[in-house]
């Protein structure tokens, strides 16, 4: 690999095996799917029971006007609650329905197939990509970062 292609090598991989799982699940689901937006407020949510509207979108980086819509959209279809928060009657909670919870059936669904495909690598390549995963982490993190400052 040469150091000139690796942030597209790079890039290309992590793109490929994500698309390549999300069209293995998809495959494997009988609800409605769901934009990647949609399931990132989802998974925001299911993480942070309560959270307000506006710190979802802090959350998610997206354009602001943007969450609204998303809240919107997933209220209707049954898989968020929006409530009036107790402490501020100005502001919104949102709270995941148990429908909502489908993300955490998505996540085992992900890590069993994951699991079944690391398998089938040799032990020095399973080793390779578990180390990987903090760096990958980092990566992550500063992408997050950057996507805050704009």
């Amino acid at each position: 690999m040469e150091p000139e292609t690796f942030p597209e090598e790079l890039a290309d991989a992590l793109v490929g095996v994500q698309r390549l799982m999300r069209r293995r699940l998809r495959r494997e689901m009988t609800d409605a799917r769901l934009r990647g937006a949609e399931v990132d407020l989802l998974r925001l949510v299911e993480t942070r029971p309560g959270i307000g509207v506006s710190d979802g979108a802090k959350g998610l980086g997206p354009a602001a006007n943007s969450v609204p819509t998303l809240v919107n959209e997933l209220v209707q279809a049954g898989y968020l609650v929006r409530e009036t928060d107790p402490a501020d009657r100005r502001a919104a909670r949102l709270l995941p329905t148990p429908a909502g919870t489908r993300l955490r059936a998505w996540r085992r669904r992900r890590a069993d197939l994951v699991r079944r495909h690391v398998s089938r690598l040799d032990e020095t390549d399973r080793q390779a990509l578990h180390a990987a995963i903090p760096a990958l982490r980092k990566l992550a993190g500063t992408l997050h970062e950057e996507t805050e400052e704009t």
